[in-house]
């Protein structure tokens, strides 16, 4: 049993890993704690679509319903407070202290650079999330 203290939690790896003990009929699953697991659930809400989630019907952000809509200030603005949201209903381990929004209309790209920090450590991290507008064009 691991007795190491883990104030933020512990998780599945995102995508799931599972890993046969050598020589045994035993798996394990590959697991992630502290910082890594905030950050891959954020990565998780972000990639989610509202109404997904068959028992948390409200989790998830809805961005892939803006893929087709010009890059301006609206768009922007309607993709930071979607994520701003997502990040004060179903992350609590963490405090939202700066979202920004980069965009590279040329590749198709909108950059989510989120600073927030760690409610229990008073730690502050930060994350990017690309946001592909043209995902799949590039046949």
């Amino acid at each position: 049993m691991d007795t190491e203290n883990n104030f933020l939690g512990k998780g599945w790896t995102f995508p799931p890993v599972i890993t046969k003990y050598e020589g045994t009929d035993r798996f394990a699953t590959g697991m992630v704690s502290d910082v890594i697991d905030i950050n891959q659930s954020l990565e998780i809400l972000f990639g989610t679509a509202v109404g997904e989630r068959v028992m948390q019907a409200e989790y998830g952000c809805n961005v892939e319903d803006m893929i087709f809509e010009p890059i301006n200030v609206t768009l922007v603005t309607r993709i930071t407070e979607r994520i701003r949201r997502a990040i004060i209903y179903y992350e609590p381990r963490i405090k939202l202290d700066k979202l920004d929004v980069f965009k590279n209309e040329e590749n198709g790209i909108i950059n989510l650079v989120i600073e927030y920090t760690v409610r229990s450590t008073n730690t502050r991290n930060n994350i990017v999330y690309p946001y592909y507008l043209t995902e799949g064009t590039n046949i």
